[in-house]
């Protein structure tokens, strides 16, 4: 099950999981962006469902893992990566905006981590992954909400990880540098700023979404058995 599937970094997770053999729920609030996504998972030979869920909300989320349920059983492997970005000074932002940005990064993942714990609790074996960021790392100017919800994930995934270990799941965090992907592209980020962090990035360019599913794909496998309560963070050097 992959929150935030519909497009971008959730996207390139979900078809990445398909190709290495999973079936693949994709959750989103762009339902007609899921059900592409689902379409291109069933073109892979896997089973998939694309269902509409805000995960701010606990009731919607909910009744989407029934559905999951309903259409390919007990999930196995979550992946937290439905997410919101927005450039705002502190000064500026509001209490609605503040609100709405903790509420989707960070509740959201302990909505759907509560809803779908059961399953892996019961099979002996899961894999949880939450996509935070290096502004959860470093933090970033204009970003306090959204770099306070995402060091707020990796504190999640610490504590989670020592909680659930015994029972056979582990809970790993992805930090991403900086993505292209449509998330990116509306969030008011000027294109200066990319050139800038390209300039003084090692390796050189902006990161893919794809960079990112590697990370997912070797987090969620049976050879990350020993890897939990990690941060993995694909920057291209840009934070070491």
């Amino acid at each position: 099950m992959v929150t935030g599937g519909a497009s971008g970094i959730g996207r390139a997770i979900c078809l990445r999981l398909a190709r290495d053999g999973a079936d693949v729920a994709v959750l989103d609030l762009d339902q007609a962006g899921g059900r592409q996504v689902a379409d291109e998972v069933a073109a892979l030979h896997r089973r998939a469902v694309a269902v509409e869920a805000d995960v701010a909300s606990g009731a919607s989320v909910a009744a989407a893992v029934e559905r999951v349920h309903a259409a390919l059983g007990p999930v196995h492997v979550l992946v937290n990566d439905a997410g919101i970005a927005g450039l705002v000074p502190l000064q500026e932002m509001t209490e609605d905006q503040w609100d709405r940005m903790i509420a989707v990064h960070l509740k959201g993942a302990f909505n759907c981590t509560r809803a779908v714990l059961g399953d892996m609790t019961a099979a002996g074996w899961g894999r949880i992954v939450n996509v935070s960021s290096v502004a959860g790392l470093s933090g970033a100017p204009n970003l306090v909400h959204y770099s306070a919800a995402k060091a707020g994930l990796i504190g999640f995934t610490k504590a989670l990880a020592g909680e659930v270990g015994p029972r056979g799941i582990t809970v790993n965090a992805i930090a991403p540098g900086l993505i292209d992907t449509p998330m990116l592209q509306r969030s008011g980020w000027p294109d200066s700023l990319t050139q800038i962090i390209v300039a003084q990035n090692p390796i050189k360019r902006i990161g893919t979404p794809e960079d990112i599913a590697a990370a997912c794909a070797y987090l969620v496998s049976e050879e990350a058995s020993f890897t939990t309560g990690q941060v993995l963070s694909p920057n291209g050097g840009g934070y070491l």
